[in-house]
């Protein structure tokens, strides 16, 4: 599935250029000259990376990064004439995620377009709750980024009660969890092993769990940091 790009620039040539360009590598793009209708666009298309001028006929690129920070999370890339130090600070202080004046090399700007993706889908295949960070393509935890070795039955375990975290979990569920690739039951007792075994290796204090609670008669949670 194509990459959804945003561009906002009220320039109508260089809206074209770039446009181009960004579809020639495969990327979707859309676009607006200006503030009004952003916002809209942003909702009906759910874009994977927005590209931002700041200074726009109708408005201000800062004030309308700080609107769409207050309703999403998606990569903002500012592009824009304005190239003092003060402006490259209050564009990423604000929640932009990359900064590039003009004039630019197009190739310059899909390689940064390329690494904000690259960044984005990173962070997909992690989950972090500090101090742990579990790499689900490697299968690897780390607390405090030491490196805590889990079973295949651990990883799959550990990795539903992270997902999770906050909620609490019947035992029925994470059993589910723990069926092998070729949907092999396991019971209770395979269930009460692992968060044992879990425990001695993620608490201090395995007997007093800070991480791991057990909810009596009905499964356990994943309690959230303070």
């Amino acid at each position: 599935m194509k990459k959804k790009i945003i561009l906002i620039e009220d320039d109508e040539n260089l809206r074209r250029g770039i446009s181009f360009y960004l579809e020639q590598e495969d990327y979707e793009v859309f676009v607006n000259g200006g503030v009004k209708g952003a916002l809209g666009l942003i909702q009906e298309t759910s874009p994977d990376l927005i590209i931002l001028d700041v200074t726009l006929p109708d408005g201000n690129g800062f004030e309308l990064c700080q609107e769409i920070r207050q309703v999403s999370t998606v990569p903002i890339f500012f592009l824009t004439a304005h190239d003092l130090e003060s402006d490259i600070l209050t564009g990423l202080s604000i929640g932009g995620d990359d900064y590039l004046t003009k004039p630019f090399s197009l190739a310059i700007l899909k390689a940064k377009v390329a690494l904000l993706f690259k960044k984005q889908e990173d962070r997909t295949k992690k989950i972090i709750l500090q101090p742990f960070v579990l790499n689900l393509d490697s299968h690897r935890l780390f607390k405090n980024d030491v490196e805590i070795p889990l079973s295949t039955t651990e990883f799959r375990l550990i990795n539903y009660l992270m997902k999770n975290a906050g909620i609490v979990l019947e035992k029925e569920l994470l059993l589910e969890a723990l069926w092998d690739d070729q949907g092999k039951f396991v019971d209770e007792n395979v269930l009460s092993v692992n968060i044992r075994r879990i425990r001695l290796k993620i608490e201090a204090d395995p007997k007093n769990p800070q991480y791991i609670e057990t909810i009596r008669g009905i499964g356990y949670l994943w309690k959230r940091g303070e």
